[in-house]
């Protein structure tokens, strides 16, 4: 007896939180909707879906990392910044890398380009960051309609999105006045140094929560009797009757068997890499697809704050977000086209001598975020003749910073230095450019476009121009080139997917 329905209205592939926006929306505004969610990962928390970090026994928690890390599960992990600084080749725990084709010989490449399969994706394991884009990263066509800012307000309610949740952290109001000093001049309000918005709340007993797939979801999901959530589910196609959704074929992974849900609307949120890809084996291959690639180079880079002593809090139990840990925001600008995300930390990221203790949130390590150069040139490929481990078509990364994006990584270094000896003594000689792939920022390989003109994927509800009834989600979708971390962005047009398609269901 197979665990899956015969047919549902609504099939979504992917559990992160845009799947989950596309969920919720529906369970909100189309309650007798049908919604079956197919994700090719386990289920490691409970809620599914929950960020792996609010799990507060050190050995869960690694074991829902491992878990995590699908065909990758076992393989060496970077566990210290020094292990990025010395050139391996690892994933962070909780996620895996492709086994090969991340780079193309005369590329950059991506080569560390990584995945999660798990209920919730990436949103079991992300910063929670969640800035608004501004300047040009905003998408021009949904301004001209007037959404843009009503559906990124909708996305802050989805996630759970506060300012305030570390106010508590010590030294965070310093850090913020120095930043600001070198920073603010000139800049409008929205652009000036801030605290960073975080899918991040406080509960009743004074922990910290991350934001998951779960808080995208809300207890309006998973009471609605309309919803089912079906793990180690693996979509291999889109099926399409007349050139239009007629649902999909899955595989579950438990035992290989192969079955065919019948759905009136497929949304297909996979990542921003496997979305193309289950595009492409079901035969939607438009100009666009796997296109205009790209992630966000970053710097790093480290101070220690000066004239600061201990604080009188204890440190956060393990597990738990640290109250030491405070996060602030420089916002990107066309002017300086990248977007600063500043974290206090609890230790040093390089070695200090053993008799120079660290004063917990005295550590600020500066990160900043660089827009990509885009072209159309940078893209996922898919090879027919070779399979991934799940038996999908094998992925090609095509991947090369242009002379312009040269230019600005320049200029986030000078500039990152700058910000770290305005806030303190900087703790390195000099900024550090992380492999590339790093950020998990991966844009742009389903875009969005006002018009059907071969340079995108999706119309401006993300609906896939030549496959109706098919809607594609997840950072993808985002045609703009972005510095600033890209959920919020990608949820904000999820909701106005899921709304097109409560629409025509009613």
């Amino acid at each position: 007896m197979t665990r899956y329905p015969e047919s549902v209205d609504v099939v979504i592939v992917g559990s992160g939180p845009t799947g989950a926006a596309y969920a919720r929306i529906l369970s909100e505004t189309a309650p007798g909707t049908t919604v079956a969610m197919f994700e090719v990962g386990p289920t490691v928390t409970d809620p599914p879906g929950a960020h792996v970090r609010n799990i507060a026994d050190p050995e869960g928690l690694a074991e829902a990392q491992r878990r995590s890390e699908g065909p990758g599960a076992g393989a060496a992990t970077v566990s210290s910044p020094g292990a990025v600084k010395a050139g391996d080749r690892r994933a962070r725990p909780g996620t895996y890398l492709l086994d090969d084709g991340y780079i193309q010989e005369g590329e950059d490449g991506l080569p560390v380009a990584a995945f999660s399969s798990n209920v919730g994706g990436m949103s079991a394991h992300w910063t929670a960051a969640c800035p608004r884009p501004g300047d040009s990263e905003r998408i021009g066509f949904l301004d001209e309609e007037g959404v843009f800012d009503e559906l990124l307000a909708e996305g802050d309610r989805l996630l759970g999105v506060t300012a305030d949740a570390f106010d508590a952290a010590p030294f965070s109001e310093l850090v913020r006045e120095r930043l600001a000093a070198a920073v603010d001049d000139g800049r409008p309000e929205d652009r000036r140094v801030q605290r960073m918005p975080l899918a991040v709340r406080r509960r009743d007993d004074g922990r910290l929560v991350w934001s998951g797939s779960d808080v995208v979801l809300g207890d309006v999901t998973r009471a609605n009797p309309a919803f089912s959530l079906h793990d180690e589910s693996l979509v291999t196609r889109v099926l399409l009757a007349d050139g239009r959704a007629a649902g999909v074929e899955v595989r579950d992974v438990r035992d290989g068997s192969l079955h065919t849900v019948a759905a009136r609307f497929v949304v297909v949120a996979a990542d921003a890499l496997r979305t193309p890809q289950v595009l492409w084996a079901s035969g939607i291959r438009p100009a666009a697809l796997g296109r205009y690639l790209n992630d966000q180079t970053q710097v790093v880079f480290a101070s220690r704050l000066r004239d600061v002593s201990a604080p009188a809090e204890e440190p956060a139990e393990a597990g738990v977000l640290s109250e030491t840990s405070g996060v602030s925001w420089v916002p990107y600008s066309d002017a300086l086209p990248f977007h600063g995300q500043i974290m206090q930390l609890d230790a040093s990221p390089i070695p200090l001598a053993e008799d120079d203790p660290v004063v917990p949130g005295s550590i600020v390590g500066l990160g900043f975020f660089c827009a990509k150069d885009l072209q159309a040139s940078d893209r996922v490929a898919f090879d027919e003749a070779e399979l991934d481990p799940y038996g999908m078509p094998a992925m090609r990364i095509h991947y090369t910073l242009t002379d312009t994006d040269h230019a600005v990584i320049s200029r986030a270094k000078e500039e990152i230095a700058r910000l770290g000896r305005a806030v303190g003594e900087p703790l390195d000689e000099h900024p550090f450019v992380l492999p590339f792939g790093s950020s998990l920022h991966y844009q742009g390989t389903v875009r969005m476009g006002r018009d059907d003109d071969g340079a995108s994927v999706c119309d401006p509800f993300s609906e896939v121009w030549e496959a109706p009834g098919v809607f594609v989600a997840g950072n993808g979708v985002i045609p703009t080139s972005t510095a600033c971390n890209p959920t919020l962005t990608s949820v904000a047009l999820a909701v106005r997917g899921a709304r097109r398609i409560a629409a025509r269901l009613g």
